[in-house]
């Protein structure tokens, strides 16, 4: 669990196997941080809401920052949601729609709700979907012709790929390089959270290599719930 009130650990101390595993042989050609979700996931709603934006921005500037949904239902709807991502994505209208998806499907207090009563879905079907993204004034054929696409379908497909391949069974998990996954039941802070994103993404092949750098982030750290797997 993410404690409040501590400090970022020196990268020294992130150790591979217990804050981090390697979970490919060969990185990304550029530096990059992808986190794997999904809109039903109330931690998930609480990371998105509360603690992304602080990571985007103290993040080194090289990493990139990108997000997939998993695919923990393996039903029709849970289709129809990742496709909703993808969609998003390709009309550009991701950090516009991304938390609409999550209140209409966890209702509007992020974070703030009982996850012990669950709030009611309003999506339940494509045409639920369409209504969210109407809102952001993309009309019914418009979204059919994009989450129908090829390129949409190829998209949810390398989604599940990766998590398959890197062993995404808790979320939010994040990716780093495309061959770090950080294993988040060990991290107690989102400063923590953040150094080590850093550390993987720009340093850890450095430091392999014989040449380390770090700078020390100290910031207070921000509560967060603990996680755990959700369907």
């Amino acid at each position: 669990m993410l404690a409040g009130a501590s400090f970022a650990a020196h990268a020294t101390d992130f150790v591979e196997g217990k804050h981090y595993t390697q979970v490919a042989n060969k990185a990304s050609d550029s530096p990059k941080v992808t986190e794997y979700f999904s809109f039903y996931c109330p931690h998930c709603y609480n990371m998105s809401n509360k603690y992304l934006n602080f990571i985007k921005a103290k993040i080194d500037p090289s990493i990139k920052f990108d997000d997939a949904h998993v695919d923990f239902m393996n039903s029709s709807i849970g289709t129809e949601v990742m496709r909703s991502l993808a969609v998003m994505k390709t009309l550009g209208v991701e950090k516009e729609l991304l938390p609409k998806m999550f209140a209409a499907i966890q209702g509007d207090n992020a974070g703030a709700h009982d996850h012990s009563h669950p709030h009611p879905t309003t999506i339940n079907n494509r045409d639920d979907i369409k209504q969210v993204f109407a809102s952001a004034g993309i009309d019914a054929a418009k979204y059919d012709e994009v989450a129908d696409s090829s390129e949409t379908t190829d998209t949810i497909n390398r989604w599940r790929q990766e998590q398959n391949s890197y062993q995404v069974e808790s979320i939010p998990t994040f990716i780093v390089n495309d061959k770090y996954r950080i294993n988040m039941d060990e991290i107690r802070s989102v400063a923590d959270l953040t150094e080590l994103i850093d550390y993987l993404a720009t340093k850890k092949e450095e430091k392999s290599s014989g040449s380390m750098g770090w700078l020390f982030l100290a910031f207070a750290g921000l509560a967060a719930a603990s996680r755990r797997r959700y369907s």
